[in-house]
């Protein structure tokens, strides 16, 4: 009862909790307080294992604020990993239910233990309607957004969730963390958005820093670095196999012709644990 197991994928830190083992309902305040760095578990998201009729198994993806993500692909990643490490399937292909879709999740093996795994991330799409963006339908591609009276160019783009895309000479990790939040909250962004200063390096390489919707400055995303290989692939800087570099590692990503993405990296378990009897009387308390 109310276990969990921490993992993270490239610095990118969850961890899983089986809704059928908890004690307690995960209300905004209680997802804020066990994301808490210092009196909660710490992460920049809960993984939520959910049952689902659409596929294998449900996710719901539970940002630090409380607010609730359609996809991760690092966040996928992690709960494929958990879901196979801790008996809950012993297949190493399976599909797993989200808000911004089905995936299917492949597992790499080694002595019963998934040090990396591929995801089937759907299809990326740039319409308007579909990401959301405000205004007229339309492709959001390399469009002009004022930002605190800076003019940047973007390209917008949705793997399932909302992204931003802003191609750069030069990353600046203070330079994000200030017009993230912007970006974010922008009123052409009427759902938010997941904001992703880009540099390509070559036809194969992009480097990015990310801002996460709901979480903030961050080392890795899987669906950020979806995201950006299928708006370098629309904007004719990459080819179609794209290696994604952050702060926190490295992601190969393939977009294909119909715009189809797959996505590879790894994983790696920190800790498995109980939620202790003073952490539960904190949850109590907020939970009224």
């Amino acid at each position: 009862m109310n276990r969990f197991v921490k993992s993270h994928g490239l610095g990118n830190d969850y961890f899983v909790l089986d809704q059928s083992q908890l004690s307690f309902d995960l209300t905004p305040e209680v997802v804020q307080l066990l994301c808490h760095r210092n009196y909660g578990i710490g992460s920049d998201g809960i993984l939520l294992l959910v049952p689902s009729d659409k596929a294998d198994f449900g996710l719901r993806i539970l940002n630090p604020d409380g607010s609730e993500a359609e996809k991760s692909g690092n966040g996928l990643r992690i709960f494929a990993k958990y879901l196979f490490e801790h008996g809950h399937t012993k297949k190493e292909v399976f599909k797993i239910s989200t808000l911004g879709g089905v995936v299917t999740a492949e597992l790499e093996t080694i002595d019963g233990i998934v040090p990396f795994v591929a995801v089937e991330m759907g299809e990326a799409t740039f319409q308007s309607n579909l990401i959301p963006v405000a205004g007229e339908e339309r492709e959001v591609v390399d469009e002009e957004i004022n930002v605190d009276g800076e003019l940047l160019r973007f390209t917008a783009v949705s793997v399932g969730n909302p992204h931003c895309v802003v191609f750069v000479d030069e990353l600046d990790e203070g330079y994000i963390r200030k017009l993230g939040p912007l970006l974010e909250t922008h009123e052409l962004f009427p759902n938010r958005i997941n904001v992703q200063f880009a540099k390509p390096l070559s036809r194969e390489k992009v480097q990015i820093l990310i801002w996460e919707r709901g979480a903030g400055y961050t080392l890795a995303s899987g669906s950020s670095s979806c995201a950006v290989a299928s708006a370098c692939v629309k904007n004719g800087l990459t080819d179609g196999n794209v290696t994604v570099s952050m702060p926190g590692g490295d992601l190969d990503i393939n977009i294909r012709n119909d715009w189809s993405i797959k996505m590879r990296g790894a994983v790696e378990e920190v800790a498995e644990g109980t939620l202790s009897i003073d952490l539960l009387k904190r949850i109590e308390m907020l939970s009224g």
